[in-house]
């Protein structure tokens, strides 16, 4: 991994897939699909894979372009954050889905757990591999969380929540030990179903997501947040679940604070992480200005040290037109390249 900047700017995750690669209109208007959903994809079967490459590529160069410092795929080969791994998880019957409610209290197709969760084999490796040949910069994987996956499938095998979690947490400790020795920087673990459902989390979500995260080698990200602008509007005062992560093995936290306008004097409740700042407001396509970004960050420095920001998006980008998304990630640039100035840090 390159040395890092002070401020240094990074997606969340996700970056716009283009209107040739993926239905849009299509995909805005249903929930985050949890099974697989071919019928999003407008290229044809046999040309999927390799329109999927070039807008991969598409989406680094975007990102450098923009001044980004830690680059991800932009999760374009995924049709949501969490499907692309779960449903090419082993004892998963996909093609009779089960049911779930999604965090919004919505009915919604979910894969079905029939067998022993199990991960026979890499998963993004190979999505990883082709990252790390597109960019020298430090790069980040994201992979769902365990505790997500398991409030997001249909048990009819286990007939216990808790070892549901742990069964996909197995899964997903041995998917990011492989990730970081393929040769990842930053992997990070996608948990929004935390803040979503905070008893559960309390219970046996935390286990399962400290038992992903045991004995891995590498710096590690949870990611939790109240939800994709774009399907959730409404952003509640504050997390319901966040200094609990104090305890989990984690090198950073990654949260939201623009949309929700979110007092960061919880973050004192994180003293030994690393926060990945979400600064950037996803339900408003207009792009903030520097200085906007700048303000929002400058309200987190009472109570986070300037070396322990990262800069980024509230959550994916995934659901912006791609002029938009490519405006807020130069404001963000534009931003660290503010604050380090105010330190009197090297640009």
């Amino acid at each position: 991994m390159t040395e890092l900047p002070l401020f240094p700017t990074s997606l969340v995750g996700s970056y716009p897939q283009p209107e040739w690669l993926i239905d849009r209109p299509k995909l805005a208007g249903r929930f985050p699909p949890r099974v697989r959903a071919r019928e999003l994809w407008r290229p044809a079967p046999e040309y999927l894979a390799q329109a999927q490459e070039d807008a991969t590529v598409l989406a680094i160069r975007a990102q450098e372009d923009a001044g980004l410092d830690i680059i991800t795929d932009g999760e374009i080969r995924r049709e949501s954050y969490s499907n692309h791994f779960a449903t090419a998880l082993d004892g998963i019957d996909i093609d009779n889905p089960g049911q779930a409610l999604d965090r919004s209290g919505h009915p919604n197709p979910v894969p079905r757990v029939v067998g022993p969760i199990g991960r026979s084999a890499p998963i993004q490796r190979p999505d990883l591999e082709f990252l790390r040949g597109h960019t020298t910069r430090t790069i980040k994987v994201t992979v769902p969380g365990p505790f997500t996956m398991s409030q997001q499938a249909q048990d009819d095998h286990y007939g216990d929540p808790r070892s549901v979690a742990l069964a996909y947490a197995e899964a997903c400790n041995a998917e990011v030990r492989d990730l970081f020795a393929a040769g990842a920087d930053i992997v990070q673990l996608d948990e929004p179903y935390m803040q979503a459902r905070p008893e559960p989390a309390r219970a046996y979500g935390l286990e399962a997501l400290n038992r992903a995260l045991d004995g891995v080698r590498g710096t590690t990200v949870v990611h939790i947040c109240f939800g994709y602008a774009a399907i959730i509007h409404e952003r509640p005062p504050g997390y319901s679940f966040l200094p609990e992560l104090a305890d989990c093995p984690c090198d950073q936290v990654s949260i939201e604070t623009a949309q929700s306008n979110l007092d960061p004097s919880v973050l004192k409740h994180l003293p030994d992480k690393t926060i990945i700042l979400g600064v950037i407001n996803l339900d408003d396509h207009a792009v903030e200005t520097a200085e906007v970004v700048a303000d929002r960050v400058r309200r987190a420095l009472p109570f986070v040290d300037a070396s322990r920001i990262v800069i980024a998006p509230d959550c994916g980008m995934k659901y912006l037109p791609r002029e938009s998304a490519e405006g807020k990630m130069r404001s963000m640039a534009g931003a660290a390249k503010l604050l380090r100035a105010e330190i009197g840090a090297a640009p």
